[in-house]
């Protein structure tokens, strides 16, 4: 885990509630060390995020590309999203939120989706199999 990210106990991956606030916290714990704006969670990102975690569990395989051929942005705008959608990061796994956030933080390209200075919104979302993989979708975007 990267030294700036807070080390927190972790909930279990069902208790949904207390995942997005903890994600939301860190998020925006690490972008105020920067000087940057807090985002705010938008419930049209949650929902496309959730929607692709689903989606990528049915496919198989982590991408960024639906079922049916559909984007990010397009995932974005059937769930009401009229802003700029700024980034997606996604990942399958078998670890919790945190260490989630932790491998996105390392990687350049996944860390500016969450670091850009013009976002202002975080849609987050997971998908848990019943064999406890789990499939993790977060949106940037502004209005």
């Amino acid at each position: 885990m990267p030294q700036d990210m807070p080390a927190q106990a972790v909930a279990p991956v069902d208790d949904n509630a207390a995942i997005a606030a903890r994600v939301l916290q860190q998020i925006n714990t690490l972008r105020g060390h920067l000087g940057q704006a807090a985002l705010v969670p938008s419930t049209q990102l949650d929902a496309a995020a959730l929607a692709h975690s689903r989606d990528m569990s049915a496919q198989n395989r982590a991408w960024h590309w639906g079922s049916d051929g559909s984007s990010p942005l397009d995932r974005a705008r059937r769930q009401g999203f009229n802003g700029t959608l700024i980034g997606e990061n996604i990942s399958e796994s078998y670890e919790d939120e945190i260490q989630t956030l932790a491998a996105w933080m390392s990687a350049r390209d996944t860390r500016d989706v969450i670091m850009d200075p013009s976002a202002t919104l975080l849609g987050f979302s997971w998908y848990k199999e019943p064999s406890g993989k789990l499939w993790w979708t977060l949106l940037t975007g502004s209005q």
